[in-house]
């Protein structure tokens, strides 16, 4: 039986957790029950905001659950960093109505991770198929699966579900023994030049400091949220996370949060937050209150590269965009998404420009590895 549920609260975390993260696989914090129980009990993630939760919840013959689909009945695209704003101009422009629509992800958050929580694939296309049902009876005009698992995203794509690719810089882990290893492997320019740039930061005299746990107290949050609205405002003028959001992850996930806090002249500064996974480092957001050249590197790269190594975490997850990534260290890799349209000229329109945007984006990726930093004896 499949059904939505208006909360996560709804959900009991044990069952959440048993189906998001198993213990087969890798564990990502940011699929968690917590992760979202705090972003509703915040107020963040809410009807208010335009994210109505309607979670997908699919059970046996006995009752128990075997599914979840974390999913939000949207009034908008903000904070989703898959862009659909130009289909739903041209949608409305035609005459129909592309709002609201059901976006299936983990909200403000362009980090992979599992979408359709079931232990197999039969039961995932399970899953896919009530999503389908749910948007017609939500009168929506369609669902977006963003930030799945390649192998999801090759599983149910098809005629129904159309795939989109994009493309994100990770820093990718060779077992390295230190920073000065990971940097041996560099071209001799990208070595010097990100030498140059951590050392205009000590000369600035600015001191990181990367806590973790019971480190993180509440005045860490409050200087934290302060570098957030402050960049958040000045990049694009409504930050979705509050303050209360940042307490509330402190008290459930500490254990899972790396925040490195830079401080000049006894005064905290900036900040980055980061999500521990068992196999990932996942940068999410940052903030200054000033301006110095390369502290944003320093705080968001490499302070999360040295912490890679020193947990021996393959990977770290930078986020969204960002080229400039590539020139320290952070290569190219795809992200997917799926697509479901259902207005059936909409729906073909759209699969006609996805053809052509994932050649573009194979293209695009190929021309930015060609542009590696690392050494062309490296093998990645």
């Amino acid at each position: 039986m499949l059904k939505a549920v208006s909360s996560a609260l709804s959900i009991k975390r044990e069952d959440w957790d048993r189906l998001a993260n198993p213990a087969d696989a890798e564990f990502n914090p940011l699929v968690g029950h917590d992760f979202f129980r705090c972003l509703e009990e915040s107020g963040c993630a809410v009807a208010k905001t335009g994210w109505a939760p309607r979670h997908l919840v699919m059970e046996d013959g006995e009752g128990r659950l075997t599914g979840i689909v974390p999913c939000y009945r949207k009034r908008h695209s903000y904070g989703e960093y898959v862009f659909d704003h130009g289909w739903a101009d041209a949608f409305e422009r035609a005459g129909g109505r592309y709002y609201p629509k059901l976006q299936v992800s983990v909200p403000f958050t362009p980090a992979t991770g599992p979408r359709l929580f079931a232990a197999s694939e039969a039961e995932r296309r399970d899953l896919a198929s009530g999503l389908i049902a749910l948007c017609t009876e939500e009168k929506a005009s369609s669902v977006h699966i963003t930030f799945l698992p390649e192998a999801d995203w090759a599983a149910l794509g098809g005629r129904l579900w159309l795939q989109r690719t994009d493309i994100q810089f990770h820093w990718l882990n060779q077992g390295f023994a230190s920073f000065e290893e990971f940097l041996a492997g560099l071209s001799s320019q990208k070595r010097k030049n990100i030498r140059k740039e951590r050392a205009s930061v000590a000369k600035a005299g600015i001191q990181l400091r990367a806590l973790t746990g019971a480190e993180i107290q509440e005045k860490h949050w409050d200087a934290f949220y302060a570098f957030y609205m402050d960049t958040g405002a000045r990049k694009w003028g409504s930050p979705y996370l509050n303050r209360d959001f940042f307490s509330l992850i402190g008290q459930a996930m500490a254990q899972h949060i790396l925040l490195v806090i830079a401080e000049r002249q006894g005064r905290m500064i900036a900040g980055a937050l980061n999500f521990i996974g068992s196999h990932a480092l996942y940068g999410r957001n940052w903030g200054s209150l000033e301006y110095h050249d390369n502290l944003h590197f320093e705080t968001c790269y490499y302070r999360a590269i040295d912490f890679a190594i020193a947990r021996r975490l393959p990977r770290v997850e930078a986020g969204a965009q960002g080229g400039h990534k590539l020139a320290r260290g952070y290569l190219p890799q795809k992200t997917y998404s799926l697509h479901y349209l259902a207005h059936p000229g909409l729906q073909r329109a759209v699969a006609n420009y996805l053809e052509s945007e994932r050649r573009g984006i194979d293209q695009e990726k190929e021309a930015l590895a060609a542009h590696s930093p690392f050494r062309q004896e490296q093998d990645f």
